[in-house]
């Protein structure tokens, strides 16, 4: 019997061995689980950096390039590649740090400048803080792209990206902080899970702003101006709402049932948008139009986007609805009404959109709505009603702000670089040849 158990104690004793060499053998895998860090979560949290990049460049630069005329399409994608290249250094240098240092109500500190004091082993909850760094410059990426679209074919490159630059910094910046960044809004608790406010309610008034201070296009309205390649629109359409679901999913910060549901909600709303738009257009004009559809659809994204992880399916359903209507019918009065030059629909879509779906975060998160309700946040119709004030608290005060703020830099955007709109003459020929004296087109 004694035999028997030095064997087994022999045995027991080469199993601890392998097992401690097999550790050994991943130091990364052990130390990270040690240190807090999730391997799920950070995986999904990798990949849903990439699809929002992927929503920029390619997906938004295709888009906006395919809804220009012919002559504007390169300054279109190179706009958006510029802004990508200077957001990124502003947002490493001090935009992060502003953004989501402790600081106090209205701004953050110096504290993260460069990203000091991070490396590879810092968390910033279960994921790296260069991951979640990353992620975040993913939205300041595209949220000054979206703003082309307000003043696409007339505004000079240079103007567009010195706007681009102090706008980051003066509005996307402080507003992030105020909701994400543990700032007055986020302290009375606002809903936006993915950017309602901090995205799509900057850009669609930054760019309604920039419209008026610009101008028309010659020729607006008269002169029928249709997207060019409505192929390419519609690629960057599709790309757009792929990536959207690392833009709303990934901003559950885990890889979890919150995720999941922000994805269902950010297909279905998208999915209702699109349908909305195309049976409105088709009823009213005899028959439906592919960019009916995919602005409808880049609606249901951006209404649902506050909401996504607040709502259920039932609620995605009458957001879409209300995203592919209201949006269509402020498109129509922002252009045919108002006559406001918005060149690419920036605020009916987003900047209404993003109104929208904020305040509805409000209603549909209450339980006492049924098959219609979130998900335990909002409990009865009085909270509903105090939650709705909040989320209205939160729309009034991104409005003002962005609205007083970029009339202020575009401002001083026009002194420093002798004007914001390129030549008459020079729209004429086109912003491919007089900005960067190359063309989309070799024909």
């Amino acid at each position: 019997m004694a035999c028997f158990r030095q064997a087994g104690e022999k045995r027991f004793m080469r199993y601890l061995v392998l097992l401690a060499a097999a550790q050994m053998m991943l130091p990364g895998t052990v130390l990270a689980e040690e240190a807090g860090m999730s391997g799920s979560n950070t995986s999904w949290i990798l990949t849903s950096t990439a699809l929002v990049l992927f929503m920029t460049l390619p997906g938004l630069a295709l888009f906006y390039g395919g809804l220009v005329r012919t002559k504007n399409v390169l300054s279109v994608l190179m706009q958006c590649f510029a802004i990508a290249g200077i957001a990124s250094v502003l947002w490493l240098v001090a935009g992060y740090s502003l953004a989501f240092g402790e600081g106090n109500s209205w701004i953050g500190d110096f504290s993260r400048v460069l990203m000091s004091g991070v490396g590879r082993e810092t968390l910033s909850g279960d994921i790296p803080e260069s991951l979640f760094m990353l992620f975040q410059m993913t939205f300041a990426i595209i949220t000054p792209a979206l703003i082309i679209g307000g003043f696409a074919e007339r505004m000079k490159f240079s103007a567009v990206v010195l706007f681009s630059a102090i706008w980051l910094m003066l509005v996307y910046v402080p507003i992030t902080h105020w909701v994400w960044g543990g700032g007055w809004l986020g302290q009375m608790g606002l809903y936006d899970f993915a950017g309602g406010t901090v995205v799509h309610i900057t850009a669609g008034v930054a760019a309604l702003v920039a419209a008026i201070v610009l101008g028309p296009r010659k020729g607006f309205p008269r002169t029928p101006m249709p997207p060019h390649n409505m192929t390419m629109t519609i690629s960057g359409a599709g790309m757009l709402w792929v990536g959207w679901f690392g833009f709303n999913g990934g901003s559950a910060l885990a890889s979890d049932g919150n995720a999941a549901m922000a994805m269902l909600v950010t297909h279905i709303s998208a999915a209702t948008g699109a349908m909305t738009w195309l049976f409105i257009e088709w009823k009213r004009f005899g028959k439906p139009s592919a960019l009916g559809a995919v602005t409808g659809m880049v609606a249901g994204l951006g209404t649902i986007t506050p909401a996504s992880g607040f709502i259920g399916p039932g609620g995605a359903l009458i957001v879409g609805l209300l995203a592919g209507s209201v949006c269509y019918s402020a498109t129509q009065y922002i252009k045919k009404v108002l006559q406001i030059d918005d060149s690419l629909d920036v605020f009916p879509v987003h900047g209404v959109g993003g109104m929208m779906g904020t305040l509805l975060a409000g209603v549909f998160s209450s339980t006492s709505l049924g098959v219609f309700s979130g998900y335990g946040y909002a409990e009865g119709i009085a909270s509903m009603g105090g939650q709705v004030w909040v989320q209205f608290v939160g729309v009034v005060a991104t409005v003002i702000f962005t609205a007083a703020l970029t009339w202020g830099i575009l401002k001083l955007v026009a002194l420093l670089t002798n004007g914001l709109r390129v030549s008459g003459e020079e729209e004429m020929e086109g912003l491919d040849h007089v900005s960067h004296e190359e063309t989309g087109y070799n024909m």
